[in-house]
């Protein structure tokens, strides 16, 4: 089993500035999967529940001269403490930039899966290591990780990615997720609780009630990618919930009950800039899925070498 591959100087950046500090808001430990083609950070695919965050990067985006061998398809998957391989980058960065300082020729940063003793130990651990080389030293940077994901594990890893994939049949975009955080974040001192509906007249309603109090929000005519409808006229002048009632009731629209605390972390994402936003409902109500767009720079155009998306599990009205 062996990987080695040099970060470039824009992947680098991408992960230091914008999507290591958003994955760390996602939680402590992620699963890191590389595969011959692409790079994942995977929140808690395993546990089959609970609150999941996907990223997939293509290997050029972020490395070159990338090679990586296994026994399992060329597939390596470990866990890893996020916040232990932010500090890293950053602290390579600033390495980096000292020597560039020195005048000294472009340093490359390495990174690579090594074997090693540690101190008043007697069984060798695995680290992945960063190795920022200069004109004339090096500076390397060891981060703990678990043992190797088994065969099996890798496979199970895989299939629940390849389930994570499937896309809800109807879904709208959210151009501007600091107007949707300054919403949650007034929410979250009512109540735990947040309703979500959905309709495929482009309307995202939410809503968090309790015995004292309801408070909502609403987007509407947002752009529909998949199935979408034309909302009736009748409903125009009926409020909020009373237009999403009638459009579950219709099958024009779904509606889950989700965590606010899951709801807030999810928006969390935005520190990777992404362009847009784009939420949706699972069939048969199985979650609420937020996709993250990113755009070429200059461009409009989706950058199909960037994927990320969370996934919300829905509770049970009467919990």
């Amino acid at each position: 089993m062996k990987f080695k591959a040099f970060l470039t100087e824009s992947g680098v950046s991408l992960l230091e500035r914008r999507f290591l500090p958003a994955l760390d808001k996602m939680g402590k430990i992620c699963h890191l999967f590389f595969t011959k083609d692409h790079i994942h950070f995977l929140y808690n695919l395993l546990s089959g529940d609970g609150f999941q965050t996907i990223a997939q990067f293509h290997k050029e985006t972020l490395f070159d001269d990338y090679r990586i061998s296994s026994q399992n398809e060329d597939r390596i998957a470990f866990a890893i403490d996020i916040s232990l391989l932010h500090r890293a980058v950053r602290s390579s960065v600033s390495i980096c930039s000292e020597f560039g300082a020195g005048g000294s020729t472009a340093s490359r940063l390495q990174i690579k899966l090594v074997k090693k003793l540690p101190p008043n130990s007697t069984q060798p651990m695995p680290f992945l290591t960063f190795e920022t080389q200069g004109y004339k030293s090096a500076v390397i940077q060891d981060i703990p990780i678990s043992k190797p994901l088994s065969r099996a594990e890798v496979l199970e890893l895989q299939t629940a990615l390849d389930m994570a994939q499937d896309l809800p049949e109807t879904l709208v975009q959210v151009p501007d997720l600091n107007q949707l955080q300054n919403f949650i974040d007034r929410m979250k001192h009512v109540g735990d609780l947040l309703n979500v509906s959905i309709s495929k007249y482009g309307d995202l309603h939410t809503q968090i009630a309790t015995t004292l109090i309801k408070l909502g929000a609403e987007f509407r005519k947002l752009l529909v990618i998949g199935e979408k409808a034309t909302a009736p006229s009748e409903d125009q002048n009926l409020s909020a919930q009373t237009r999403s009632e009638r459009a579950v009731l219709r099958g024009d629209a779904q509606s889950v009950q989700v965590s606010i605390k899951h709801f807030s972390k999810s928006l969390q994402c935005h520190l990777a800039k992404p362009d847009c936003a784009f939420y949706g409902i699972a069939p048969q109500g199985a979650c609420l899925t937020v996709i993250f767009q990113f755009f070429i720079p200059g461009t409009r155009q989706t950058d199909k070498s960037i994927s990320l998306h969370c996934r919300l599990p829905v509770l049970d009205p009467g919990s």
